[in-house]
């Protein structure tokens, strides 16, 4: 009986015939001229509206953003304003 036992459990790990009678075939010429068959190219437009849409939002994946710059700031008062507000105000002549 055990020797019953150890011949069945051999033929279990062995792989059938029916495998080893198949060759692995290489299908990598096939598959480049599929993919190269139907080349399209976006216009860059498109691309780098795909490109923001799928940037993350994370801080450290946004672009920096450009600082606008700041124009000198001036005064709306004359001298004339400010003297007639220390007048009304601190009640000088």
């Amino acid at each position: 009986m055990s020797a019953a036992l150890l011949r069945r459990g051999l033929e279990l790990l062995e792989p059938p015939e029916e495998y080893h009678k198949k060759k692995p075939v290489n299908h990598l010429r096939e598959n480049l001229k599929y993919m190269l068959k139907g080349r399209l190219v976006a216009d860059k437009a498109i691309t780098e509206k795909v490109l923001t849409q799928n940037r993350g939002r994370k801080s450290k994946d946004q672009p920096p953003e450009k600082a606008e710059k700041k124009k000198a700031e001036g005064t709306v008062f004359t001298e004339e304003d400010f003297r007639k507000f220390e007048r009304e105000y601190f009640g000088i002549p």
